[in-house]
């Protein structure tokens, strides 16, 4: 509870083949209650479980995982993906990619479209170091990358992207895919991978029946789109796609090789509403900070905090609570809350994971409510 001072309890042994990332810090074996507040909270055990689940679904079967780095930017968090089975990594950001690649990753693939002299020199020589890839959907990326490619004396990974319905980046399925494909083959330092594909605007569809259906005919016309390129004579070395709400559908097409699933590592509120066979691994320890009105508590966190554009978050074992609206920047307004007292400590269930990791520096890993190390959040703020 709020001002305890009894001493910490030993630090748990680390389980199996783990070292501790920061076994220095003052906080290991400290009770969750004793932490100053925000702070990033991760559930070892629970974490464990969400990256067994995902890699044991995919041991069978055709496709592989290529987790999205961009969930929780923490290459510690990365490393264990890769020690489950994932082929290597996906990135949002250039600058993510280059922080794997700094810390010893050799396959990355950044799924999205990389525009802009100063970046086209950081892709090329990123690609002396590492195997990577990039997504296109316009000629004039492909030879800007070309370029700089040629003068670097590297070769990049291009994988055409095409819109299957999202409305976003991608080229149309189809003979559009297959002329961007061409170009990509007539010129040097580049390479063509394949394809990505993306059914974005499904995942957030709430009936899974239904998710599944339209998630799979979206997928599907990137399926197609690669059978038509192959037989113009273009080999077609992977469909990369997905995400943690539809793994276990457009991730078992006939086709699709890789699945770019992020958020099923650290589960955030609305992502469990989707797939709930995952569990909540993620939270942000909050304090109570002002009583101002019976029923109503204000919590020391904001946007600045958590991110809220999935609506308001939750707090752990209280379903019953009433957040009236998450829009403030360093508050949270609870109705009907308990007698909580000024100082309590509760765990705050953020919407979504991927916003609410890039705030944090760090990650605060716990087992049965004790620090157990301190994962740096090493991409944190990469938005370049």
């Amino acid at each position: 509870m709020a001002g305890m001072t009894s001493p910490p309890a030993a630090v748990p042994e680390p389980g199996l083949s783990e070292t501790l990332v920061s076994p220095n810090d003052p906080r290991l074996g400290l009770p969750l209650d004793r932490l100053d507040t925000p702070s990033l909270l991760l559930d070892r055990d629970a974490c464990a479980r969400n990256l067994r689940r995902m890699a044991d679904f995919f041991v069978d079967r055709p496709a592989s995982l290529r987790p999205h780095f961009k969930n929780h930017k923490c290459v510690t968090l990365a490393r264990l993906q890769l020690e489950a089975g994932a082929v290597g990594m996906t990135c949002a950001k250039l600058g993510e990619a280059e922080v794997l690649v700094e810390h010893g990753f050799r396959d990355v693939l950044v799924a999205n479209q990389i525009v802009g002299e100063p970046k086209m020199r950081r892709l090329a020589a990123l690609a002396r170091r590492a195997e990577i890839g990039v997504a296109v959907d316009h000629p004039e990326q492909v030879e800007a990358i070309s370029a700089a490619a040629v003068a670097a004396g590297s070769v990049v990974g291009v994988l055409v992207e095409v819109d299957i319905g999202m409305g976003r980046c991608g080229v149309q399925p189809g003979e559009p895919a297959l002329e961007l494909a061409r170009r990509i083959r007539d010129l040097p330092g580049v390479r063509f991978d394949g394809l990505q594909a993306f059914e974005g605007h499904l995942v957030n569809v709430v009936d899974r029946a239904e998710r599944a259906e339209r998630s799979a005919e979206a997928m599907g016309r990137a399926v197609v789109t690669r059978e038509r390129i192959e037989s113009a004579g273009i080999a077609v070395g992977r469909i990369s796609g997905c995400s943690s709400a539809t793994y276990d559908v457009t991730g078992v097409l006939s086709g699709v090789d890789e699945v770019q699933a992020g958020t099923y590592v650290t589960m955030d509120r609305q992502y469990h509403k989707l797939v709930p066979e995952f569990e909540i691994a993620l939270s942000v320890g909050v304090r109570v900070i002002s009583r101002p009105a019976a029923g109503r508590a204000v919590l020391d966190i904001g946007v600045k905090g958590a991110g809220g554009e999935f609506g308001v978050p939750g707090i752990l074992g209280h379903d019953e609570v009433e957040v009236p609206f998450f829009l403030s920047e360093e508050h949270l307004v609870i109705r009907n809350s308990p007698d909580w007292p000024i100082g309590q400590v509760l765990q705050m269930i953020p919407t979504h994971a991927c916003t609410t990791c890039n705030l944090h520096r760090e990650l605060v890993v716990h087992r049965q409510g004790l620090v157990v190390d301190i994962w740096p959040i090493e991409a944190s703020g990469r938005l370049s």
